[in-house]
């Protein structure tokens, strides 16, 4: 009988295996492979050589396919890509933030690895959890819930106070390597500070690196709905401003959160492919702050009931809004918009630095029959999910904690009032680009739709906004009187002076500005709003000559104050995955007005292929002017 065979030597051959899996930017010393593709190994024997038909060898290597993405080209942006853009602005004018995901940065793979290490689950459980990793459904909800910090020494604290003299302002940010970085190096301590569109580019640079299909989305005029009932309820005084509600519900200008491409065989069939996963902490979810995976068909077809968190995610892109007057202590309806929420969801095109539109695979057309049918099919089996108590299908993979109880909010659709047969309609137009720095010209312009003459009081409001929809304290007021002929249309001319709003903006440079319209003996209101969002000139890269691998490179930056009055503290950031080995920060100083300045610095490539810079620019008077520019590295001689 011949003798058994002894290893001598593993051969994991990992520089050719990683290669073949896109994986060789990560490492080429050790093996790193994905999920469903062959790879190879050898095995050098001590006592003897291998004799085939009499030897057998049996070799095990369990793998899942979950997230297998049919597409190169899809495989190629959602996990390969490292850089990309996240859509912020509003809806009349959507902007690109260039970002650094670096998934395959030094030591990124071992932070990520270390995150899963930190979690609740881990801590608790070590065997369960890595048995249960195979699982992108759980995973997933766990990498979710460590991206911010409220229940653990997550990545990111968030700061939506304005205030953030102990951290960093989260428009500041231009990629995620750093981010993570500081949180390793620092014991695992949270970094301060994250707003939603820095915790999902975290969370698509940790989910790419372990290999799952990921991209950023933006929904703009995005609903939080706190207590369950799919309206947001919005709340004005008789000057048009916007107030704080003890609810809490508000529209966000703009929100941000993930998609993770995976099967899930915990839903019925069909409600696999993109999952919406929110890092941002908004609600518990089984008493951790996480959300999803929620299924996107699901969420398109008012399946509400299915998990995760569906009913929050479908809340965000197709809730109603409800506006009331409240005056004298009492509260008045002004009418109900079943539009306002959920437009332009944006995410980056594949292999292309322009914007797609998803929003048809979230929602039906507003207006038309199937949306309000989704609709009410989601009220609907929210109200049978309260008469049988809570929903326990929302049970966590991870969590023994009982789904938290929605308040007991009427869910019945209000029905809209007589005089939305509107006779007289408000708008606002602007008559200038809203550039930072100067005068806000717009005019609001009255259009009588009836055959009677119409007397109108107007009060007109502006105040700043925060992007989660926080409204801050108003800036600007006036009020007037028109008279509207039968069919007659006229506007009045409005001016917000620079001086006015300066020092009332926040980092989001957003104003709402307002008009609450009232008819002469009449109750009835008209209320209009418009928000603006105040620009900067970006900042130019230039790259000089061609770019080679381990060669010198050189590359202009050009920058400028665009405001009529001094900045001091400037600083310019610059990083780019395979460009720069670390984050490069410039000191400026002091920039007089209008000042435009140029800088040069060199670098050398490490890395082939295409190849993006990020700069930012941030003063005492403004934190995120920013800037790109693509570059492709070639391996040269």
């Amino acid at each position: 009988m011949a003798q058994g065979l002894e290893v001598a030597l593993t051969d994991l051959q990992s520089s050719r295996n990683n290669v073949r899996h896109h994986t060789e930017e990560i490492s080429v010393d050790r093996l790193v492979v994905r999920r469903g593709q062959a790879f190879s190994i050898t095995l050098y024997f001590k006592n003897r050589g291998f004799q085939p038909g009499i030897d057998s060898i049996i070799f095990v290597a369990e793998t899942a396919d979950a997230v297998y993405l049919e597409s190169e080209p899809q495989r190629q942006e959602y996990v390969v890509n490292d850089y990309g853009f996240i859509y912020q602005g509003s809806k009349s004018w959507i902007r690109p933030c260039p970002w650094n995901y670096g998934q395959f940065e030094e030591n990124i793979i071992d932070i990520c690895l270390e995150l899963l290490e930190k979690s609740l689950n881990f801590q608790v459980d070590p065997s369960t959890d890595c048995a249960l990793r195979g699982s992108p459904v759980y995973t997933s909800r766990v990498v979710c819930a460590m991206i911010n910090s409220n229940d653990d020494n997550g990545v990111l604290n968030g700061n939506w106070s304005e205030n953030y003299v102990d951290g960093v302002n989260p428009a500041e940010w231009t990629g995620s390597v750093a981010i993570l970085k500081q949180w390793h190096a620092t014991g695992c301590q949270p970094v301060r500070y994250g707003q939603c569109w820095v915790f999902a580019a975290v969370m698509c640079t940790v989910m790419r690196c372990l290999g799952i299909p990921t991209r950023v989305i933006t929904n703009f005029d995005s609903g939080h709905d706190t207590d369950g009932n799919l309206i947001i309820d919005e709340y004005y005084d008789n000057t048009g401003r916007i107030l704080e509600n003890m609810k809490k519900d508000t529209v966000w200008n703009y929100h941000v959160w993930n998609e993770c491409w995976m099967a899930r065989k915990d839903l019925p069939p069909g409600y696999g492919g993109w999952q919406v996963l929110d890092a941002t902490p908004q609600e518990t979810s089984n008493g951790l702050y996480c959300c999803g995976p929620a299924s996107v068909k699901a969420i398109k077809e008012g399946e509400v009931d299915l998990n995760y968190d569906t009913r929050f995610a479908f809340s965000m892109v197709n809730a109603d809004c409800m506006s009331w007057l409240v005056h004298g202590g009492k509260e008045q309806k002004l009418y109900q918009d079943t539009a306002t929420v959920g437009n332009f969801i944006s995410t980056k095109s594949i292999q292309s630095d322009e914007r797609d539109d998803i929003t048809e695979s979230y929602k039906y057309e507003e207006g038309s029959l199937q949306e309000r049918q989704v609709f009410l099919k989601a009220v609907q089996k929210l109200k049978a999910g309260r008469s049988q108590g809570p929903n326990q299908a929302d049970a966590s993979p991870f969590s023994s904690a009982p789904p938290r109880q929605d308040s007991s909010r009427s869910l019945d659709t209000p029905s809209l009032q007589p005089s939305d047969v509107v006779q007289v309609s408000l708008k606002f137009e602007l008559l200038d680009p809203p550039n930072m720095g100067q005068d806000i010209n717009f005019v609001l312009v009255a259009v009588n739709m009836s055959p009677q003459f119409k007397d109108l009081k107007l009060n007109l409001s502006a105040q700043s906004l925060l992007h989660d929809g926080s409204p801050l304290a108003p800036f600007w007021q006036d009020a007037a009187f028109i008279t509207l002929f039968p069919e007659e249309e006229k506007t009045y001319p409005c001016k917000i002076l620079y001086s006015q709003y300066s020092q009332y903006l926040s980092t989001d440079k957003l104003i709402r500005i307002s008009a609450l319209g009232e008819e002469k003996n009449s109750s009835e209101k008209i209320l209009v709003n418009k928000i603006i969002t105040l620009t900067y000139p970006g900042i130019m890269i230039n790259v000089l000559g061609a770019a080679f691998v381990n060669q010198p490179l050189t590359v202009q930056v050009i920058f400028s104050n665009p405001l009529s009055e001094p900045v001091e503290d400037c600083v310019l950031t610059l990083e780019g995955s395979g460009l720069f080995k670390k984050q490069q920060r410039v000191l400026i100083g002091v920039l007089k007005p209008h000042h435009k300045a140029s800088i040069t610095l060199k670098t050398v490539p490490f890395k082939s292929g295409q190849r993006q810079i990020q700069a930012n620019l941030r003063s005492n008077k403004f934190k995120d002017i920013k800037g790109y520019k693509n570059v492709y590295v070639d391996i040269g001689l």
